[in-house]
Parts: structure tokens; sequence; C-alpha cells
């Protein structure tokens, strides 16, 4: 074995202590799926589709009903209508915000396709501030930790909605754990009992033992391409929490009247449900596969983060490179390691709802699949990259060999 290749197994060695713990997390919530299965009585009925409008589906409805019981929810909305994580949360925010009344973003900035949805920048007549909604970011402890003073005196009666991203998205924050979501909760519902705590929760589920919802969130939102999907799903999203909030959302999505009731599901009823079964498996490949990726760029000096030992709350790696070149060679690498299209070399290009340009890597079955390993990163300093993913953890230890002795080699 090469020395390069041994950094890679060393690591591994390292980190195999903490495995143990993701199987448990994942076998808790198998169970906790399995058991929602069971009590809709999911059947091959439910694989059936219906066309037009979609009225009276019926694995539409234990869609909806699965995903209720698994985050707890009074009601959800599965579909494959959503276009993306970011077209759910749009749902949630202009369906339950109105005129006049204020959301907060209680952890620094949002991800930066929300800025347009907003309007901090982009058509500012189709984002929530275009109608009238008011809007104030709470900044965070040296750009890193939730400020939960700053909270404390912030949310008054004012506060319609807070907005709780899980994710760190394209910043060097802490991503939010449960404990850390649930005092933020606790925080705010003292102040404001009737504002609604929302959380984007791209990228964290199953990741945890727990979900929003069980602590004390209204609603949650995310998408069918990353975690619940399992790595099968083509496209979709998915809305829970409680009934008036879920329906609220709904009918942004289709109109009001029709609200969940009606939307032709075109054959993906069985894949979703297949995927949401498969999701604690598949999402515990891809935190080993970030832990593993932790250790590796620890050992060759880079900063990343989370570290190692950390207990994760999504399946976000980021390694901080400061400067543009190996971020574009990390992500050339692992494409070239990708199952689809690693022959392709990616470039920085513009993307719709990004003020910069970003790169891309990730051949992945799915367009734009972020549970299948993937990277990427806006070209702009601090130049980190934001490595996810990986439907199996074998996969993440081969890339990471060739990622890491392409940078030893130059």
């Amino acid at each position: 074995m090469d020395n390069k290749n041994n950094i890679v197994e060393i690591a591994e060695n390292k980190v195999k202590q903490y495995f143990d713990f993701v199987d448990e997390v994942k076998e808790y919530n198998q169970k906790k799926v399995l058991k929602a299965f069971y009590k809709n009585k999911i059947g091959l009925e439910h694989f059936s589709t219906v066309s037009g409008y979609g009225h009276d589906d019926m694995g539409r409805d234990a869609l909806d009903n699965v995903f209720a019981d698994v985050f707890k929810a009074e009601k959800a909305i599965v579909r494959n209508h959503f276009v993306s994580g970011t077209h759910t949360l749009a749902c949630c925010l202009f369906g339950n915000l109105r005129h006049g009344e204020k959301l907060v973003s209680v952890a620094g900035a949002p991800y930066d396709t929300m800025e347009e949805v907003i309007g901090k920048r982009g058509n500012k007549r189709a984002s929530l501030i275009g109608h009238g909604v008011l809007y104030e970011e709470i900044s965070l402890i040296n750009d890193m930790d939730v400020d939960f003073e700053a909270i404390k005196n912030k949310i008054d009666k004012t506060v319609n909605m807070v907005l709780i991203q899980r994710s760190r998205g394209y910043s060097l924050r802490k991503s939010l754990n449960i404990e850390t979501i649930k005092k933020i909760i606790e925080i705010v519902k003292t102040n404001n009992p009737n504002c609604i705590c929302f959380v984007d929760n791209c990228y964290g589920e199953f990741v945890e033992k727990l979900e929003p919802l069980e602590v004390g969130a209204d609603l949650i939102a995310g998408s069918l391409i990353k975690n619940p999907g399992g790595g099968i799903v083509e496209t979709g999203g998915y809305i829970a929490g409680k009934e008036e909030y879920v329906n609220q959302a709904a009918y942004r999505l289709t109109a009001p009247g029709i609200g969940s009731e009606g939307g032709a599901m075109l054959n993906q009823s069985r894949l979703i449900f297949q995927g949401l079964f498969m999701a604690p498996s598949i999402v515990s490949e891809a935190v080993k596969g970030a832990i593993l990726a932790s250790q590796v760029f620890e050992d060759i000096g880079f900063i990343s983060t989370p570290k190692p030992s950390e207990i994760r709350t999504d399946l976000i790696q980021t390694i901080k490179f400061g400067e543009e070149k190996p971020l574009l060679e990390f992500c050339k690498t692992l494409q070239m390691f990708s199952p689809v299209e690693s022959y392709l070399t990616p470039v920085p290009d513009e993307v719709p709802g990004y003020d910069c340009k970003l790169i891309m890597a990730g051949g992945s079955f799915i367009e734009g699949s972020t549970i299948e390993l993937s990277a990427d990163g806006p070209v702009r300093p601090p130049y980190a990259v934001y490595m996810q993913g990986g439907l199996n953890y074998a996969h993440v230890k081969i890339a990471l060999k060739g990622i890491v002795d392409n940078i030893l080699h130059k």
C-alpha cells in the first residue's frame, strides 16, 4: 500500500470508534420508519397512480400520512411537484406570512437561494419583502455560534415567524443540532407563544434520533433529493408540522380550495415510499463518509469542520482552502471518482439563485442529488468546499483516496 492511500486507512482506524453510534441512530430511525409503514398498512395498491387532477389518490394520501408519522407531525404534504428544497421553504413562507407581518432569521443569514425569496437581492417585487413582509436577521457570535441572548432580546409579540436553518449552508457557522434548535424554540415560545417556529430541515433528516417537530418546532420542510429520498427519488420535497401551517403552505403550492387534495403523482409514489424506507441506512453511510473525510483532511493539514469526534446533525463536511485553485482541484478530482460523467471537468459558472459563480462536482444518477456524493462551493473567500452525501461508504473512501493522491501530488 502506498503512503498516500495509507493516509486514508490510518484515518479510518482513528474514526471507527464513532461508527457504532451512527449505526445506533440508523437502527433507531429505521424502526421509526418501519413503524409508520405498519401503522398506515402500506400495500401494493398505494403504488398505483391516477391522472388528471389527481383526485382520490390513495397512495398520495398514505404517503402524506407516513411522513407525518415519521416526523411526528399533525400533517405532511409530500409531492414530486416541489422542484427543490428552496421551493418547499418558499411555500411555507409565502403561505404563512402576510403583509405587515415579520420574519426573523435567528441563526444569521440564510442559505444563498433564500436571499431572493426573502428579497435581499433579485426581483424584489416577487419576494416576501415585495409582498410587504418585514424581515430581520440576528447575527451570529463571531460568525459561528447562535446568539441566544440576542434572540431573547429580539423576539417579541411583533414577530410572526422565525426561520431556523439547521444546516450551515455556504457558511462556516456550525450546523444546528437538535438541542440547539430546542433551546432556540424555548426562548422564542417564552417570548411569543404564537410565533411560528419554522425549521429548514435540509440535510438533517435521520442524522439524529429526534427531528425538530419533536422539540417544539411548528413547521419543517426539505427536499426529496437529499436525505429522505434515499438516493432513488427523482424529484420533489416535503412539508410537515401543524395542520394549519401545512395547509397554508399547500395552498401556495397549488391553489386555495385545492391545497393537498390535488396533484397527480405520475407513478412516483412507489419510489418515494421506497426512498423513505432506505433513507436511514443511506444517511448513515453518508455520515460515516463525512466523519472519515473530516479525519483525512485534518491529518493532511486542512481546516475541516465538523471535527471527527463531533456529534453530527447534517451531512455537510466543510474544507476551507483559502484560495481558489485547490477548491477547483478538489471538485475536479471528486468528479473523476463519480459513477456518472466522470470524464467531465467541472468549471465555475452562474447558477440561478446565487450571486456568485459556483463550482459543483458530483456525477449523480439524479441531477443535483446531494444525498449522492457531491461537492460544491461558491468561488469567493474563504474558498471552502462543501462535501456531502454518499450512497455507500466504500464510494466515499475510494474518492477520498483519489483526492488525497491528487492534493499531495500537486
